[in-house]
C-alpha cells in the first residue's frame, strides 16, 4: 500500500494538471479531478485520505472558491488544507481565497521548487498546529455568510483578456438573437425567417447610437441622474433614428429601416409607459421588443460606473416582478427558457485558459529541469497549435513583450499586416516600431501602459497605425503583467490592435450628421445650443461679453410659392454663406428652422458697430429674389446669464422688429418684456426647454 501523502489536483486545463503531477508525484500519492464538481465528488469520498487539495479557481460547473466554501461548509477545512492554484494574481481574489478558508495560494506559472517547498510546508504545519487551523477556521466560519453575495458576484467577473469596451454590443446581439430564435418557435406571429433574426440581430449594435450627442460627464457620472439629466439621456433614442433617417444612402435598405425602429423604439414598454412615443404592445415593432428586453437584461448583469452587476437569477427577478418596466408575456416566457443558455453564453469570456507568454515560460523552464513527462510535452505541443490556430484566425494583430528578454513579439498575421517581423528586439529603440505607430502615439501608449495598476489593469487607446504603408485607424487593447497584482514588479504586457478603420471613419460622418445641418452646412440648432451653453457656464462670473443674434427672413415663403422650393433652397445656401462670411470663425453660426438662423459672438465693445455690420452683409438680391431679414439680438450678461432667457429675449427683440415693419433689427430692452417671441417655446418664469 501506498503509504505517502495523498494529494488532489484540481484543475480544468490537463496541462497544468500534468504540470503539478510531474513536480510532485516523486514524494506524494495524486488523484486529479477536472471540475469543481467532480472534485466535491472525490473530496466527500476520500477526505479521510487526502492531506491537501491543490485548487483552480476558474472552471467550469463549479468554481474553486464554490469548491472552497462547500468544504467550508461540511467543516473538512479542519483537517484538510487547501492551496489555490490560479492565474488571477489580484489582491481582491487572493484575500478573497483566505477568508474562505484556503492555507495558501499559489500564482501560475508554475515554479517547480516554490510548489513543492509551499506543499510540502502546508501539510508540515497542518499536522503540527492543528488547534491554531481550528481557531482561524472558525472565525472563517463567521464570515462565511457575508461573503456568500460577493461569491456569486466573483463567479461573473470579467477576466483581463475581455476588458474591451465593447462587450455590451456583442451581449445584445447574442441575446437578441437567444430571444427572437425561441420566439419564432413559439410562434408565427412575427414571421421570424433566418434572414430577419439575422437582420435584426446586426441591427440591435447600433442601438444607442444617438449616445454620440450625449454629453461625456452624464454618460459616465456615477450617482444618480438629476430629472434634467435625465431628460437629456432620453433624447439619444430619438437622435440615433434621425441620425439614421439623415444618412444620404442606403435608406430602402431593410437592414437601415430595422436599425431606425430599434433606435427610436428600444426603450417603449409594452403598457406604454416608455418613451419617446410612448407607444403600447404590439405597436412596438418586435425587433424594438426583443433589443428592449436584451437591453435591460445585459444592463443589469454587467457592471456600470454606477451600479455592480447582479447576477443572472436577481436581473431576471426584477424583469418578471416589472422593476424594469412591462415587457411582451410572450419574449419574458422566451428569456426564462433561454436563462441558461444566456448565463453559460455570457460566461465563455471568462473560462481559463493560458497565454502564449505563460506556454512560453512553461517550455523554458521544462527545458532547463529536464522532468517534464511524454503527456505534459504533448499537452504543451497541443496548446502551442490551438495558440497558433485562433491567431491566426482572429484576424487580429496579437502581441506580447517580455521585459526580462526586452523581446516584442507579433503574432504571425499580425506581423504580415504590419510588414515588420515577428520578434522586435529593444522595441523602444528599434525603428520597426516607429514604422508602425508615430512616436507621440507610441509614446502615449508607454505612458498609459506605465500609468496602469492591478485594480485596473486594462488600457483601451486609439491611434493611426500604418499598415504596410497606408494609415489605418486601431484600436489598442493591452495590460501589463506583474510578479504579484499588487507589487510594482514588472514583467511584460499582452495585447492586440484591432482595426476599426471603417467604424471610425463611419463614427465620424454620424456624428457630422448629428452637428450639422445638411442644407447649409451650418450648425443644427441641437449643437449650436450645447456650444452656446457651455461658452455661458464658462462665464459665471460674468467678465466676458456675448451676443445672441436671431434672424428671420422675410417674405420667404414668396420664394417658395413664387419660384419653387429648389429656389428656396438655394436662397437659404446664400443666406448661410452670408453669415458665415460675416463673423468670425471661433462664432457660432447655426440654422435653428425653416428660415431662421443664428449668431452667437463674443465682443468686447461696440456691438451695435457689429450687429449693423452682419445685419447689411445679410441683404441683397439672388436672381429676382431680394433677400431681406428681420433681427432680434440680446446681450449677456445684461439680458440674461443661461441661454433659454438669453434665447427668449432675443426672440421677443425680434418679434418687436416684426411688429415693426420687418426688414430692420432690435436690441431686447424691458419694454419688450410682455411682447410674444417668435421661435421660443417658453415663458420666463416658465419650465425650461432645452434647445
Amino acid at each position: 500500500m501506498d503509504k505517502r501523502n495523498k494529494i488532489l489536483i484540481v484543475d480544468d486545463s490537463e496541462i497544468n494538471r500534468s504540470l503539478l503531477a510531474d513536480m510532485l508525484s516523486g514524494e506524494y500519492s495524486l488523484m486529479e479531478a477536472s471540475d469543481g464538481l467532480e472534485a466535491v465528488a472525490l473530496i466527500s469520498q476520500h477526505h479521510t485520505e487526502l492531506s491537501m487539495v491543490l485548487l483552480d479557481i476558474v472552471m467550469p460547473e463549479m468554481d474553486g472558491f464554490e469548491v472552497l466554501a462547500s468544504m467550508n461548509g461540511a467543516g473538512l477545512l479542519e483537517h484538510l488544507p487547501v492551496i489555490m492554484i490560479s492565474a488571477e494574481t489580484s489582491a481582491a481574489y487572493i484575500d478573497h481565497a483566505y477568508e474562505l478558508g484556503a492555507a495558501e495560494y499559489i500564482s501560475r506559472p508554475f515554479d517547480e521548487q516554490t510548489v513543492k517547498r509551499r506543499v510540502k510546508n502546508t501539510i508540515t504545519l497542518y499536522s503540527k498546529q492543528k488547534s491554531l487551523e481550528n481557531l482561524v477556521t472558525e472565525q472563517i466560519l463567521e464570515k462565511e455568510k457575508s461573503n456568500q453575495v460577493m461569491i456569486e458576484i466573483l463567479s461573473h467577473i470579467v477576466e483581463f483578456r475581455n476588458g474591451e469596451s465593447g462587450l455590451h454590443v456583442l451581449h445584445i446581439r447574442i441575446i437578441t438573437e437567444a430571444l427572437l430564435k425561441q420566439l419564432a418557435k413559439r410562434t408565427s406571429r412575427y414571421n421570424l425567417t433566418a434572414r430577419q433574426i439575422n437582420l435584426i440581430s446586426n441591427a440591435s449594435a447600433l442601438h444607442d447610437i444617438g449616445k454620440i450627442s450625449i454629453p461625456e460627464a452624464i454618460l459616465n457620472k456615477p450617482g444618480r441622474l438629476t430629472p434634467e439629466e435625465y431628460e437629456v439621456i432620453k433624447t439619444h433614442s430619438v437622435i440615433g433614428a434621425e441620425m439614421l433617417e439623415n444618412v444620404p444612402y442606403y435608406q430602402d435598405e431593410e437592414l437601415v429601416r430595422m436599425a431606425r425602429d430599434i433606435c427610436r423604439w428600444h426603450h417603449e414598454r409594452y403598457d406604454g409607459g416608455g418613451y419617446p412615443d410612448g407607444l403600447k404592445g404590439d405597436d412596438i415593432p418586435v425587433s424594438a421588443q426583443v433589443v428592449a428586453l436584451a437591453d435591460v437584461y445585459d444592463a443589469l448583469t454587467s457592471r456600470r460606473v454606477y451600479k455592480p452587476a447582479y447576477s443572472h437569477d436577481e436581473a431576471l427577478r426584477m424583469i418578471l416582478d416589472g422593476e424594469c418596466g412591462a415587457f411582451s408575456p410572450l419574449l419574458l416566457e422566451c428569456l426564462c427558457s433561454e436563462k441558461p443558455c444566456l448565463e453559460k453564453e455570457l460566461q465563455v469570456r471568462s473560462a481559463g485558459g493560458i497565454s502564449k507568454m505563460e506556454l512560453q515560460n512553461m517550455t523554458r523552464s521544462l527545458i532547463q529541469n529536464s522532468n517534464a513527462s511524454n503527456r505534459t510535452l504533448a499537452l504543451l505541443e497541443q496548446e502551442r497549435t490551438k495558440y497558433q490556430f485562433f491567431a491566426s484566425m482572429s484576424k487580429e494583430i496579437q502581441f506580447e513583450y517580455s521585459r526580462s528578454s526586452d523581446v516584442l513579439t507579433l503574432s504571425e498575421w499580425g506581423a504580415a499586416q504590419l510588414g515588420v517581423s515577428t520578434v522586435i528586439v529593444h522595441p523602444v529603440e528599434n525603428g520597426e516600431v516607429l514604422r508602425i505607430f508615430a512616436k507621440k502615439d507610441f509614446m502615449d501608449l508607454l505612458l498609459h501602459l506605465n500609468e496602469a495598476r492591478p485594480e485596473d489593469p486594462i488600457v483601451t487607446c486609439t491611434y493611426r497605425v500604418n499598415m504596410q504603408g497606408s494609415p489605418r485607424w486601431c484600436k489598442v487593447v493591452a495590460r501589463p503583467l506583474w510578479v504579484m497584482e499588487e507589487t510594482d514588479e514588472l514583467t511584460g504586457m499582452i495585447g492586440k490592435l484591432i482595426d476599426i478603420h471603417e467604424e471610425h471613419i463611419e463614427l465620424d460622418r454620424l456624428k457630422q450628421i448629428a452637428r450639422f445641418d445638411s442644407l447649409t452646412g451650418l450648425y443644427n440648432r441641437a449643437y449650436a445650443c450645447k456650444a452656446i451653453e457651455e461658452a455661458l457656464l464658462g462665464n459665471r462670473a460674468g467678465n466676458r461679453r456675448f451676443a445672441l443674434l436671431l434672424l428671420d427672413l422675410d417674405y420667404f415663403k414668396n420664394a417658395n410659392d413664387q419660384y419653387g422650393h429648389q429656389f428656396g433652397d438655394k436662397v437659404l445656401e446664400e443666406v448661410a454663406g452670408k453669415v458665415r462670411g460675416s463673423v468670425r470663425s471661433n462664432d457660432i453660426c447655426a440654422r435653428i428652422g425653416g428660415d431662421e438662423f443664428l449668431i452667437f459672438m463674443e465682443y468686447k465693445d461696440n456691438i451695435a458697430l457689429l450687429v449693423e455690420r452682419v445685419y447689411r452683409a445679410i441683404g441683397g438680391q439672388y436672381h429676382n429674389f431680394r433677400i431681406a431679414a428681420s433681427m432680434g439680438v440680446a446681450l449677456s450678461p445684461e439680458n440674461g446669464m443661461e441661454y433659454d432667457q438669453l434665447f427668449l429675449h432675443a426672440d421677443k427683440a425680434l418679434y418687436a422688429a416684426k411688429k415693426n415693419g420687418r426688414h430692420h433689427y432690435c436690441f431686447y430692452d424691458d419694454t419688450m418684456q410682455e411682447l410674444l417671441s417668435v421661435l421660443s417655446r417658453v415663458e420666463e418664469g416658465a419650465e425650461k426647454t432645452r434647445y
